[in-house]
């Protein structure tokens, strides 16, 4: 196991260095959304909804709607600056009976681990625990966020489960509670019967996840049945989204206030629009990859252009008659 925070457990004037890890993981079966047709994992990018710019972590802050629709934005630095005293430590406020802690409050549970040379207050705050047959109540930031923690003792080890604030629990506001639905003693008498019936010792290994079980028997049959397929392999896009430069270039010419050149003109860089417009809009329904070969395609069309001006220059130099009278002197000076 990885830890995933480090600190002191604190009480009074004692200090016990601890390491948190997380005391449950997930067991269910994963699925990547893939294209049907031919498997490829389906990507989603971090887009601005005003410019269409895909965003860098970076260039991404927090923002809080206020009720009137204006927008209060906090970065990094505002969040630095909330005082978080429960960090590094979690923080014991008092003592109490697990039985008056009701399992609603709890939320996830890790485990305790002594750090360093804190093995011995560890084990005598454990002891302490069970010896008084409760719990502490604690206060932990984890993540930058600050809950209320019980901290008990399971197997030996220090457990501790965070726990929803009060206003963080709702009310059950159901009509039929104020109603007064009558329940005939015989009715009562069998549902108690059919309850001391089936009570019995709490024991997890006797229940099993049905579901899980019939998800994994079916991929394994399609796995034996040879119904796989090799994972396709992934156009190359240089790690960013496919812009469209001219229309990146038009917004901002327009925010710029000056005029974009019209399709069709005899500036080169209209026409270089003409013939990157329809590779674009007819290849955007199919794959990204393809928008980048119609973008490398439009300069390879102005080479030759350029090319040919020193080969005509070349051309009307050999048929110029200079040179062949150089050529006619040279052999009357030597005779």
């Amino acid at each position: 196991m990885r830890s995933i925070w480090r600190g002191a457990v604190s009480f009074g004037l004692v200090s016990i260095a601890v390491k948190l890890y997380s005391a449950t993981e997930d067991h269910d079966i994963r699925f990547h959304q893939v294209h049907k047709a031919d498997g490829g994992r389906v990507k989603y990018r971090r887009v601005c909804s005003v410019d269409g710019e895909e965003l860098e972590y970076g260039d991404i802050a927090k923002g809080y709607e206020l009720p009137d629709g204006q927008l209060v934005v906090l970065t990094d630095e505002d969040f630095d600056q909330l005082p978080l005293g429960t960090t590094h430590e979690i923080e014991v406020l008092q003592f109490v009976d697990q039985e008056q802690i009701d399992p609603i409050h709890f939320e996830k549970t890790y485990y305790l681990e002594p750090d360093g040379v804190a093995t011995r207050p560890y084990v005598l705050l454990r002891t302490a625990l069970e010896n008084a047959g409760q719990v502490a109540i604690t206060k932990i930031a984890i993540r930058q966020r600050e809950s209320l923690a019980a901290l008990r003792v399971r197997e030996g080890v220090l457990v501790l489960h965070t726990m929803r604030w009060p206003d963080e629990i709702r009310r059950p506001a159901f009509t039929f509670l104020d109603e007064e639905v009558p329940v005939r003693p015989q009715e009562l008498a069998m549902a108690e019967s059919l309850i001391s019936t089936m009570a019995g010792d709490f024991d997890a290994t006797q229940f099993t996840d049905d579901y899980r079980e019939a998800m994994t028997a079916l991929l394994e049959a399609k796995q034996s049945g040879g119904e796989v397929q090799p994972a396709p392999e992934t156009a190359d896009d240089g790690g960013g989204a496919v812009v469209d430069l001219m229309s990146a270039l038009r917004r901002s010419v327009e925010r710029a206030g000056g005029s974009t050149p019209a399709a069709g003109s005899d500036d080169s860089n209209g026409d270089d629009a003409d013939d990157q417009a329809p590779a674009r809009k007819t290849t955007a329904r199919k794959a990204p990859a393809k928008k980048a070969a119609a973008g490398e395609k439009a300069p390879a069309k102005k080479a030759p252009a350029r090319k040919a001006a020193p080969k005509k220059a070349a051309a009307a130099e050999d048929d110029a008659p200079a040179k062949p009278a150089k050529r006619a002197t040279r052999p009357r000076k030597t005779a």
